[in-house]
């Protein structure tokens, strides 16, 4: 059984409420759960973790190192598009991640266009709405059996 870390950045705890157009009706709590139940189907713990707070996203992935994680799913939110200091956690702890996008951020306006973890990352999933957390559970799950990490 390996940890899974799914770590979301701001304004991702109005989800349900905040244009549903955009982002779908479900809460945050329910696409939680949902990924929640792929991990279990899959031998695997998911952990999840949700700050406005740049700083406490920051300190959860210093955390991670050291909490048994295996690999990490991250949705940055809008610090997508700003935060070099959680990109630089991201790369200083060396844990792989999927980056992960309700909306189609290229669909949108050009200034979400640009990503500070697209690079570094393991994979990125775009524009397939909530499901996207759950194909994110499995293809973490993928590539930690493929390095027989699980």
């Amino acid at each position: 059984m390996a940890r899974l870390l799914l770590l979301n950045g701001p304004n991702l705890n109005l989800l349900g409420q905040r244009e549903p157009e955009t982002y779908g009706r479900a809460t945050l709590e329910q696409l939680v759960a949902r990924a929640g139940g792929t991990a279990a189907s899959l031998g695997h713990e998911l952990v999840a973790f949700q700050s406005n707070a740049e700083h406490e996203l920051v300190e959860r992935v210093h955390a991670a190192r050291g909490d048994g994680t295996a690999f990490l799913i991250v949705n940055p939110g809008a610090f997508t598009h700003t935060s070099i200091a959680l990109r630089d956690a991201l790369l200083a702890v060396a844990l792989p991640f999927i980056e992960v996008h309700l909306s189609n951020v290229f669909a949108r306006e050009a200034f979400r266009h640009h990503s500070w973890f697209t690079d570094i990352a393991v994979g990125a999933i775009f524009g397939l709405g909530g499901g996207g957390y759950e194909l994110a559970v499995r293809a973490a799950a993928e590539h930690l059996a493929a390095r027989g990490t699980s």
